[in-house]
């Protein structure tokens, strides 16, 4: 026999079954959340980086992002060097200058330029060390001259012919040349001081209408010329333009050729003037016309004189005429150079005076000869600068 089970009533019944009901209803929207907060966690947890992407089931893929401003990639690093052990480190600096120097070659006898010379004939010494050339060619070089110029009340025709003969030379001048124009009588007068301005010239010229004194002190403004001229550097020149003549000078000849000997890098040229009118009266009678003649034959000595002494050249013209080929002649002296350059095998930059010296051989290395027509020998000189100084060492 079984146990008799418990009545249960419907009311009963419903009661149990309430919360199933309620749960059947309320869990396909607990459901539906939950997946949503479990999306979103997800999300959160596998958020795609700043530079964005799309993303798919294996997870999320970063594209980056184009940038603004393309730079350049970085260099590669510079390389290393080692040096070998025991080698300390060091720098190398080479300066090394070089030297110009201008040789002009002329006759002794004529005073002619000695064209056709070669490298090879060439030798430079400084401080008797021979150098080797690295640069040659003939050039016309720029100079540094004094128009020194006699202007006393004596004779129009001096004066006329004074006037002509610095007119010829100006015009010659070029833009690179330096020339100053100074007068003398009594005194002397600086017209024009040292300039590359050739109309300055020009005008000085023509500003010399009325001289002062009658007397030609040639000796006093010769030697006042040559210590002008001392104090500038390089070689330079004197075109005397005047009678000769010297009246009341407080030096002697004697002083004055001293002076002209010992002037160094200096050059006189000489131009007499009044040519036409001392041949028209050469060799009238009477006892002041021998006299007259004595003076100016004297007067013509002493020109030679000053300009043999220094390498220059004498001329006395008698016609105007004459006046353009004789400043040519001069201008072709005075410019027509050799122009060496070399790099000085004592490199230091100590400031010192380094003396150069410069000879002619042939081409066995013996000294250098000519000869004219009649195979008679030429002597020559060699006009150059006879040292420079060192460029001084900048610390």
């Amino acid at each position: 026999m079984y146990p008799q089970r418990p009545h249960i009533s419907f009311l009963s019944r419903l009661i149990l079954l309430l919360p199933l009901l309620l749960l059947m209803i309320l869990a396909p929207d607990q459901l539906a959340w939950a997946q949503s907060q479990s999306t979103t966690q997800s999300q959160q947890n596998q958020a795609p980086p700043e530079a964005g992407g799309p993303s798919g089931d294996t997870g999320v893929i970063a594209v980056p992002k184009k940038k603004e401003t393309d730079e350049p990639p970085p260099a590669p690093p510079a390389p290393k060097f080692k040096n070998p052990e025991g080698m300390p480190n060091f720098s190398l600096h080479v300066d090394v200058p070089e030297v110009v120097v201008d040789v002009g070659v002329l006759l002794q006898k004529t005073h002619q330029f000695v064209p056709g010379l070669k490298p090879q004939n060439f030798r430079v010494y400084e401080n008797g060390v021979p150098q080797k050339i690295d640069g040659f060619k003939r050039v016309e070089a720029p100079i540094t001259a004094l128009l020194l110029c006699e202007f006393a009340a004596n004779s129009y025709y001096f004066i006329y012919d004074m006037k002509n003969a610095a007119w010829e030379f100006a015009q010659q001048l070029r833009p690179q040349d330096y020339v100053a124009l100074m007068t003398y009588d009594m005194h002397t007068q600086i017209v024009t001081d040292f300039t590359q301005n050739k109309s300055q010239i020009l005008q000085g010229i023509n500003m010399l209408q009325i001289p002062g004194f009658s007397e030609t002190n040639l000796f006093d403004a010769l030697n006042e010329s040559i210590d002008r001229l001392q104090r500038i550097d390089g070689q330079k020149y004197i075109i005397l333009i005047s009678t000769g003549l010297d009246t009341f000078s407080r030096i002697t000849f004697d002083t004055i050729l001293k002076k002209v000997r010992a002037s160094r890098n200096v050059t006189i040229f000489t131009v007499s003037t009044g040519g036409m009118l001392r041949a028209l009266m050469e060799g009238r009678g009477g006892m002041m016309a021998s006299i007259r003649d004595m003076d100016y034959l004297q007067a013509d000595n002493e020109m030679r004189t000053f300009s043999s002494l220094t390498g220059g050249m004498s001329f006395f013209p008698r016609f105007e005429g004459e006046l353009p080929d004789i400043f040519q002649t001069i201008n072709a002296s005075i410019r027509s150079k050799y122009q060496i350059v070399y790099r000085p095998s004592d490199t230091k930059q100590d400031g010192t005076w380094r003396k150069l010296r410069v000879e002619l051989v042939d081409d066995e290395g013996k000294p250098l000869r000519f000869q004219d027509q009649k195979h008679h020998p030429l002597k020559y000189e060699l006009i150059y600068r006879d040292g420079y100084r060192a460029k001084p060492e900048v610390e």
